[in-house]
This record gives structure tokens, sequence and C-alpha cells, in this order.
């Protein structure tokens, strides 16, 4: 017995020292390590027993837990959480295991490379590229079950890797403020992060994510850093935003109040202060399906959103950018409340171009879609201020400016409403449509001019008649003004040229009388 005793010891011992080289630290919140005993050759044997099963698994690769240190995954990520490594594959561990093992290749994918050098830790960004892919397939599977320090980790990983600040860029005073025919700006590291942007948004999509502990962790913080990244001038970038704020927008709706209050608040710098923002077209489209969920009547709120922010956004030069969304936005908000009509128009004439004769077409096809909701009370608000701009744009010598301006009064709801109000509306249209006939150099707005007044005539001649009369009346006492004028000048310049005489002739003696009174 005791030979056989001193045999067990010495295997134990040989077996603890080669089991002691193993580069393995186990963490001291283990809880097999809370079991062990004070001494005694069963403990031993027990430690033995469990290195041997470890170490056999560790050789065949299957079912393998590896503790890692809490250096490389802090405790407040993983508290209560058993670190695996991260480099094993889902399909290489139990059910069990997968959510613990899902958190380490998350916390493995928060460590941040520098892609701006290829040749720097490629092997290190190889593995997290991998990890990644591992990640989007594992989510994508719905096999994935969000615990609250699931939801911690992948919001810290998502944060770590996608919310950065963007080096402003500088353009020349030449663009003019418009950046429609500008290259875009691709990311060099985005192979990288539209996987990440893919990761999350299936992480959003996932029906089994618990909303209520995902709001603690997808904050007003978090959304607010996921707006600023839609200043990206990487255009790939801003379209996977615009899926993943549409999705936040949609699941959280305790979100949804800041949300609208920070688009404004960028609306509202953009307009005012900076003139620079590459995302506006992104964030109007995603407004432009919210606006359609709207309940009625609409809200206060809603109103001031489309006061205060969509009607500015007429102003910057670069409205050509984003103009077809806001558009959509403006339709949205009138298919809801009719009487927001005559506020869009007015806000138009407001912001209406002088000399941006392409600003101009625009503000047309948005007027003409917007007539084509307004009713007659709205109508007749703006109807005189509105026609006033329609003639300088039937009279404009950009042809394009004028033949637009034709189409839209030929436009079937908007010519019923001038029918209607033909006797405030044809008297202000008239003089332009006339001076069209006699001076404009375009032969196709000449037969446009020609046809409407043709047209005119058919509803109603004895108006158009009446017109005639009195623009030649005008004419008249314009002409007989201006030949007054003119009558009046001469006799001025006439009394004048006979002052000037007179004063040159007295400005002569005066010089001569010195000299004789010198002589004699």
């Amino acid at each position: 017995m005791p030979y056989a005793k001193s045999n067990i010891c010495r295997v134990a011992t040989m077996l603890k020292q080669i089991l002691s080289k193993l580069p393995r630290k186990v963490p001291k919140s283990d809880t097999s390590d809370s079991a062990q005993s004070d001494s005694g050759i069963a403990t031993t044997f027990g430690n033995v027993l469990q290195y041997t099963k470890v170490s056999g698994a560790i050789s065949n690769k299957l079912n393998v837990v590896k503790r890692v240190s809490s250096v490389v995954f802090p405790t407040s990520m993983s508290a209560g959480v058993e670190a695996v490594d991260p480099q094993i594959s889902f399909k290489d561990v139990s059910n069990a295991q997968k959510q613990n093992l899902f958190i380490s290749k998350l916390n493995l994918c928060s460590r941040v490379n520098d892609i701006s050098d290829p040749d720097k830790n490629c092997s290190e960004q190889d593995v997290k590229h991998q990890a990644l892919i591992k990640l989007v397939d594992f989510v994508s599977s719905g096999s994935a079950k969000f615990t609250e320090p699931a939801i911690a980790a992948m919001c810290k990983m998502c944060a770590s890797n996608l919310f950065r600040d963007f080096t402003p860029k500088f353009h020349t005073s030449a663009t003019g403020g418009e950046t429609e025919d500008e290259d875009p700006m691709f990311d060099p590291a985005w192979s990288h992060l539209q996987i990440v942007y893919d990761l999350l948004l299936q992480f959003i999509n996932c029906n089994s994510l618990d909303l209520k502990v995902a709001k603690m962790y997808i904050d007003q913080a978090f959304i607010i850093r996921l707006l600023d990244l839609f200043d990206s001038e990487d255009p790939r970038e801003r379209e996977c935003l615009k899926s993943i704020l549409h999705r936040v927008y949609g699941k959280f709706m305790v979100h949804r109040p800041f949300i609208r209050k920070s688009v404004s608040n960028i609306i509202y710098r953009f307009v005012f202060e900076t003139e620079r923002h590459n995302g506006i077209a992104e964030l109007l489209e995603i407004f432009g399906s919210v606006i359609s969920g709207f309940a009625l009547p609409l809200k206060e709120e809603h109103k001031m959103f489309f006061c205060r922010a969509l009607i500015p956004l007429h102003k910057p030069k670069s409205v050509g950018i984003y103009h077809q969304q806001l558009t959509y936005c403006v339709v949205q908000f009138i298919r809801k409340d009719p009487t927001l009509a005559s506020t869009v128009i007015m806000g138009l004439l407001k912001y209406w171009p002088v000399t941006n004769s392409q600003k101009e077409l625009m503000f047309m096809g948005e007027l003409e879609e917007v007539l084509e909701l307004t009713g007659m009370d709205e109508f007749q608000k703006i109807m005189v201020l509105l026609f006033r701009r329609i003639a300088c744009c039937l009279n404009s010598y950009h042809y394009q400016v004028a033949e637009r301006a034709h189409s839209l009064c030929n436009n079937e709801h908007i010519l019923s409403l001038v029918t209607q109000n033909r006797q405030v509306i044809l008297p202000v249209v008239f003089a332009a449509l006339v001076h069209n006939t006699q001076n404009h150099w375009n032969q196709a707005v000449l037969n446009q001019t020609q046809n409407m007044r043709k047209m005119l005539s058919q509803i109603d001649e004895d108006l158009v008649l009446a017109c005639q009369r009195k623009l030649e009346e005008e004419d008249s006492k314009s002409s007989a003004a201006a030949e007054q004028r003119r009558v009046t000048w001469e006799r001025l310049e006439a009394a004048a040229n006979v002052q000037s005489v007179a004063i040159d002739g007295n400005v002569l003696a005066s010089v001569k009388s010195p000299a004789c009174s010198v002589a004699c």
C-alpha cells in the first residue's frame, strides 16, 4: 500500500508539472477554482482528472472552452459570462456555449485596426474580418438569442467600429455650394464597415430582440452618433444608415420624438449655418415614409417641422441634390392636410430664385405637384402673388423656363382653377402674353403663347377683349407720358444751354475787364 500510494503521488506530480507548462490562465471568478480543498490526494486526483479531460478536448478540437484574460474582455461587458476563444467556429461548440462564443467574437471585433495602412496588422485585420462574417451568418440564421450582455457587446462593437469624426472637406467658392456634379468619395475601409452595418441591421431586425433591454443600449447618445454618420461622403454608407435608422424608428417607438427633433436640428444647422451636409437627401427619404404614417389630425409638432424645417430647405443653393426627396415630403404633408398648400406656395415664392434658371425649373415642377392637390379656398389665398410670378416666368428669356411656365398653365387641374378665377388672374398674365407675342426670340415659346391666347379667348372672349382694350389704354397713357417726359427734358436741356451761354459770357467779360484797365 505505501508503495502504491507513493507511485500515485509521483504520477500526479508529473502530470501537474506538465499541465502547468500549458498556456492557460484560469480566472479567479471561475467556479471550478472555488471548489478546491486544502490538501489531500483526492483533491490532487480531482484536478488531474479535470485537466486531463480538458487536454484531451483541446487535442480533439471538439467542444473546447478556453479561458482568456479579463484584460482582453473587460469584466463590465462580460460579467457572469464565460469567455470563449473567439476563433472557434459556432459549429464546434455546444448550444449552451454559442451565446458565450457570440459575445467573445463581438469583443474581439471591438478592437479597431488601422485600415489606412494595408500592411499594418494584416493578420489581425483578416481574423477580425472572418469573425465579422461568422457573426453575420450566425445572426441571420435566427439561432442567436440576445441576452443583455450580448446586446451590450453588440452595441459596443458597432460603436467602436462605426462612430468616428469626419474630416471637413473644403470647397472652392467656384462651386457655389452646388455639389451635384462632384465625384463621390469612397471610404477605403468600406469592405470592413459594410459587414458591421449588415450585422447591425440584422441585429435590429431580429424578432427575438428584447426591445425593453435593447433601448437601454440603443439610447439617445447612440442615436445621435448614428445621425452624425449621415454626413459621410460615401453614398454606400449613407444608404446603409438610411435602412438602419428607418428600422430603429419603426421598432423603438420611445425614440421617435427624439429622432424627429434631432433631424430637425441637423436641418436647421444646414440651412441657417453651414449649407454643408452630405446626408440631407437620405434623411428626407426616411421622413417621406414617416410622414405618410402620421395620424390625423396632424400634431402641432409635425406642422412646426413642416414650416420650420421643410420649407426653409428650399433656400440653399444645393437644393438640387435633395429636391426630389423634399418635394415628396411636401406632397405627403399636403395629402395629410390640404390646408398646408398655401403655406408651401408662399414659401416657394419667398425663396424663388432670381438668376438661377435650373432652380426655377425645379420650383415650377414642385409648384405643379402642389397645385394639383390644392383646393379652391387655398388657391384663392395666393393666386394673385402666384400668377405675378408665373407671368415673369412666361416672359423669361430662358426658353426652358418660359416653356415650363406655359406647361404649368396648361395643366388640367390648374387650368380649371384659373378658369373659375379668370376675372382676377387673366388681367395679371395677359400683358406677359402680349409681350411674348411681340418680343420673344424663341419660336416654340411664341407658338405656345399664341395657343394660350386662343384658348383664353375660347374660355371668355369678352374678358380677353376687355383686357386687350385696357392694355391698349395703358400703352397709350404710357406713350403719352413718355412723350411728355421727352418734351420736358428737351425744354430743360434748352434752358440749361441758354443759362450756360449766359454764364460763360459773364465769366469771359469779367476776365477781360482787368486787362483793359491795365492797358488804359
